[in-house]
Order: C-alpha cells, then sequence, then structure tokens
C-alpha cells in the first residue's frame, strides 16, 4: 500500500499494529480505546458505503462534515478520501446561510450532520440544494425523514465493499484533490482551499518529525477539525506516526479532560494559552509568605532554564540543581493541575499570540512553540522546535519548504505543502498563486539576523492614517493585550489622524480588581488602563501611539459576527458594529 497517502498511512498502521490503540473516547467515567484495526475497519466500511450504488458518491466529488470532534467526523473524512472523494468540513457554529453557502458552493451530494441542531441547519435549506441527495446523522441521533440515514444503516451498506476500497486506496493519485478546507472568511466568503494528497502526506509526515511523535504519544481532539491545523493534530500526523488521539467531550469539558488525559502533545490558539495565563496569574497573586518565596524562584528559574533550552545549551551546575528544586517543590504540582504534566511539546498556532503570555508559560515551565503557517499551505511555515525558539518570532522555515520576503514586505511560500489553489475562483487562485509556485501569503514579514521569521503585520490590515502613514498594527494589538485585564485589542485609525483602540476586559482579571466582572465604565479600571497604553506608547514610534481608547462592555464574539471560527476577529464587522462607539473618539 502506498505511503503517500493518508488512507495508505492509515491502512499500514492498521496491518502492522492492529491492537494497538489508535483513539480514545469518554463513555461515563471511562476512556474506552479502539485500536488500529477497528479503525481502519470502520474507514473501510464507511467507504464502501459511499461507494454503494445506493449512494453513489464518485471520486473528486465533495462530501461535507457538519459536527463537533467525534470518531465519526474523522472516519468520514478519511473513508471519502479513500475512495479519491474530498471531504470538506463545515464549522459547527455556522449558522444557516453559512451551511447553505458551504453545501451549494461545494456541490456536495452527502452530508454528515452531528445531531438534531445540525440537521435543522441543513433541512431548513435543502429546498436550495438540488444536487444534495443524502444527510447522514452520527451516532445517537435518529431522524425520520426520507433524506436521512442513520450511522448504523449506512455502516450497513458498506460491509461487503472492502476490497474494492482497498484497490481505490492503492490506485490513488498523489496530485489529486485529498480535502477542501472552507476558509473562515475574515474578508468575505469562505473560499475552499484544494489540498493534494502529496500536500497532507508530505505535511503529516514532516509534522511528525518535527515533533518527534510517535506510538507513546497522545493528543487531546478539541479545536475545530473544519481547521487545517487541528486536522493535523488529530488526522494526518497520528496516521502517519501511530500516535493516540483522545476526543474531547467538549469545548467546554476541555479544561477537565485535560487534566484527565495529561497529553504528551498539546496544540492550542492563542486564546486557549491567554486563558491558562490569567487564571493562573490570578491564583498565583494570592500566595503569601513562603509559598509567595517558593513560587518566585521557581518562576526566576523556570525563566532562565527556558533561556537556555530554546538556545539549545545545556542545563548544569547550579541552575541544574535550582531546577530540579524548583521541579519537585512547584511545576511538579502546578503542571499536573493544569493537565499539562506530561506535555512535551506545546504548540501555539492559527493566530498571533503576545510574548509576554509566552515569556510566563516558560516561567512555568511550559515552553509553548509557536507555529505559523495557513491552510494555503497545508498548515505550517516556520515553526519555533525545542533548541531553537525565539519568543516574539515564529521561528525558522521548515526543511524543504522556501520562504522569501517579497519587495514590499509579503511573505512568499513554495514547497510540497503549498496548495493546488481554490476551488471555483481562478481569479482568486491567481492572486494568491503565481506561475511560478509562489504562494502570496497576504502576510508581512521580516528575518532576523539568525533566519528567524517576524511577522510584522497582514497586508489587509494596514492602517493608513490621514496624514499617510502605513501603520501595521498586530505588534500595536498584542502589546496592548499584554495586560491581564485586557482580553482583545482592535486599533483603529484609517484615514484617521490618529491611533484608538477599542478594548474589552478579562471578566477573571476585573472581578479581581473590582469584585465585578464588567468594569467597562469603573474609574480604577479607566486608570489602570490609561497607566498602561501610557507605557505601550514608549514602544512605538509616534505615529503609532495610541491617543484614546475606549472600553466596551463586552468581548467580541461570534454571535455578533465579529469573531471567526477559529477565533480571528473580523475587522470589517467589528468597525460596522461599533461605529458610533469609534467615531466619538475622533470628536475635538
Amino acid at each position: 500500500m502506498p505511503d503517500n497517502t493518508i488512507p495508505g498511512r492509515l491502512y499500514d498502521q492498521a496491518k502492522n499494529r492492529p491492537n494497538m490503540p489508535a483513539y480514545h473516547v469518554k463513555h461515563g467515567d471511562e476512556w474506552i480505546a479502539t485500536n488500529w484495526g477497528k479503525y481502519y475497519e470502520n474507514v473501510r466500511t464507511l467507504a464502501g458505503a459511499l461507494r454503494h450504488e445506493s449512494v453513489g458518491v464518485e471520486p473528486q466529488q465533495v462530501i461535507c462534515i457538519l459536527g463537533n470532534n467525534r470518531p465519526e467526523w474523522v472516519e468520514m473524512d478519511v473513508a471519502a478520501m479513500c475512495i479519491g472523494a474530498i471531504p470538506a468540513g463545515i464549522y459547527q457554529t455556522c449558522s444557516t446561510e453559512e451551511v447553505q453557502y458551504i453545501l451549494s458552493h461545494s456541490e456536495t451530494p452527502l452530508v454528515l450532520v452531528e445531531n438534531q441542531e445540525q440537521w435543522d441547519k441543513v433541512a431548513a435549506v435543502r429546498d436550495q440544494l438540488p444536487k444534495l441527495k443524502h444527510i447522514v446523522t452520527m451516532r445517537g441521533t435518529t431522524i425520520d425523514d426520507p433524506m436521512t440515514i442513520t450511522w448504523d444503516d449506512f455502516q450497513a451498506k458498506g460491509i461487503d465493499g472492502g476490497e474494492q476500497v482497498e484497490a481505490d486506496i492503492h490506485n490513488l493519485n498523489p496530485d489529486d484533490n485529498a480535502t477542501f478546507i472552507y476558509t473562515s472568511g475574515t474578508t468575505g466568503p469562505p473560499k475552499a482551499v484544494m489540498l493534494s494528497h502529496e500536500n497532507l502526506a508530505w505535511t503529516g509526515k514532516l509534522a511528525m518529525q518535527l515533533i518527534d511523535q510517535d506510538e507513546n504519544d497522545c493528543a487531546l481532539s478539541y479545536l475545530p477539525l473544519s481547521h487545517i491545523a487541528e486536522q493535523m493534530f488529530s488526522i494526518h500526523a497520528p496516521i502517519s506516526s501511530g500516535g493516540q488521539v483522545y476526543f474531547a467531550e467538549s469545548v467546554e469539558k476541555m479544561p477537565d479532560n485535560l487534566k484527565e488525559v495529561q497529553p504528551t502533545v498539546f496544540f492550542g490558539v492563542p486564546r486557549v494559552w491567554e486563558k491558562f495565563h490569567a487564571g493562573v496569574a490570578t491564583k498565583l497573586k494570592l500566595a503569601t509568605g513562603v509559598k509567595k518565596i517558593l513560587v518566585d524562584f521557581a518562576r526566576r528559574t523556570g525563566t532562565e532554564v527556558t533561556a537556555k533550552k530554546n538556545a539549545g545549551e545545556p542545563i548544569s551546575g547550579m541552575l541544574a540543581i535550582r531546577y530540579k528544586l524548583a521541579s519537585k517543590l512547584i511545576f511538579s504540582k502546578l503542571k499536573p493541575a493544569l493537565g499539562l504534566g506530561r506535555a512535551r511539546m506545546c504548540v501555539s498556532g492559527a493566530a498571533p499570540i503576545a510574548p509576554d503570555v509566552l515569556a510566563f508559560m516558560a516561567s512555568l515551565d511550559v515552553i509553548v512553540h509557536e507555529v505559523y503557517g495557513q491552510s494555503e499551505d497545508t498548515g505550517p511555515t516556520t515553526f519555533n522546535l525545542p533548541g531553537c525558539t525565539k519568543f516574539g518570532t515564529v521561528g525558522p522555515r521548515l526543511d524543504g519548504v522556501e520562504v522569501v520576503i517579497a519587495e514590499d514586505g509579503e511573505i512568499l511560500v513554495r514547497g510540497p505543502n503549498v496548495f493546488k489553489g481554490y476551488f471555483k475562483e481562478p481569479e482568486a487562485t491567481a492572486e494568491a498563486l503565481d506561475a511560478d509556485g509562489w504562494l502570496h501569503s497576504g502576510d508581512l514579514g521580516q528575518f532576523d539576523s539568525d533566519g528567524y521569521l517576524v511577522i510584522t503585520g497582514r497586508k489587509k490590515d494596514i492602517i493608513i492614517t490621514a496624514g499617510g502613514k502605513n501603520i501595521a498594527p498586530k505588534n500595536i494589538e498584542a502589546a496592548l493585550m499584554g495586560h491581564e485585564l485586557v482580553s482583545q485589542a482592535v486599533v483603529i485609525g484609517d484615514r484617521r489622524k490618529f491611533l484608538s483602540a477599542l478594548l474589552t476586559l478579562d471578566a477573571d482579571a476585573t472581578t479581581r480588581l473590582i469584585g465585578e466582572a464588567n468594569g467597562s465604565d469603573n474609574a480604577q479600571v479607566k486608570a489602570v488602563l490609561d497607566a498602561h497604553v501610557a507605557e505601550i506608547n514608549k514602544r512605538f514610534a509616534r505615529v503609532e501611539h495610541v491617543r484614546k481608547f475606549t472600553i466596551l462592555d463586552r468581548e467580541f464574539d461570534q454571535a455578533n459576527k465579529e469573531l471567526t471560527p477559529t477565533l480571528k476577529i473580523k475587522r470589517a464587522i467589528v468597525y460596522e458594529n461599533w461605529s458610533t462607539t469609534i467615531d466619538k473618539m475622533y470628536v475635538d
């Protein structure tokens, strides 16, 4: 079986180590394992069902998946790839209108939905979806509807199709589309990123090698599987390495599941690490007396040790003795309480993270390695690796990937991980992918003297002030969010005479300061942030100073369409929703 596709690697895992655990699901109080043999058997049966004459999914047709992280999601995804079809995930937080757009755009004949709530979204618009023929429900959901098939009934259609499926896997073309990743749409309707079997297999193997993952490693799957980063950590890298995956019960239960599983590999978007930062900082500030002395000693030691580790230098002498003591007294208790007691590789990606957050976690002996990339290059472009990490950068380029900076500062990428284009959008494809195979990322950056990439902004986010100055807001916003009170920050200033900012408050930190969660009108909160903004302004050129700010009475959220499903800010929507508030900051 070929090793250059994800289905081929799953077949190999099942053949070579059929009884070893592949993934785990919680039932009651117990995590139940499914082995590689059963994993492949389930996938092969589903692939046979997709090929069944009553279903009739053809190669290079798209099948969509709408639901939270569950084995059914992953098994249907890989099953579709087995027969040359193309899986496409839909974020479970998408509205009915957004679901309709993707189902229509992809021309899917079949969609897998998690439950009644997700089924309702499809049912509400299916009269607008002439290509849709089948709705399959995941385990535990039965709906009386002629177009809808239960999970068990669907599986039953594929029991006798195994031999043909294995032939299909063997005949997969590495250049064919393997999956579509629908972008989260920060600047317009989502686009379908076309990734080939080679893109997935090459990057999956690279990811496995980068984090040195093997069958002894385990990860917690909880971020949306529609995102390429979570697919790498939950599907492609584990199938490539034999690593185990635990499916979180829900995003809400993730913190509890994290403590139960204690994964060896943990991936989080910046908001996850920011929550860790805020929560731990709050508790550490309560320490007094001897405990405070020990915590301060441990954090100083953790910071020194991290600097050595990041530079690839040995821990020796008195520092090694101090580190052993700090580990025994503080770190060995604190890290398991977070769920990171066994974590040897922690990663942040999908959006920028403030260096202050990384430094804080490092002081707790938790080194978070930032990765940079996008769906269009299958996830990674650069990576801060153990022994080769600089906070404030996104690391050196990956082996096998070319990264250059264009004359206007845009980051260009070329390599086996770069996508084939956008489905049905030749103009957008030509804009993103030039004739020489360079992906125009849309991000701005520069390499430092050691070859580490520093992201300076995004081309479409550039603010052009009334005075004609070009300003990238990313670093200013990251600095503003460096205070524990600030949960989100959006800098304003396009065609304005100075910069301003919208700030939202972290409820826990605000409660600790003033005794209530919402302090948008509180004089004490305002005074603290006045001082913080004044201090931040010292770091930047005068034209980049934030002259005014407004504290909002709520955080930006998905309900008001201000955040993507991966929690990125939709600037245009924020500007629109808060236009009156913004205008008030520019009244003389």
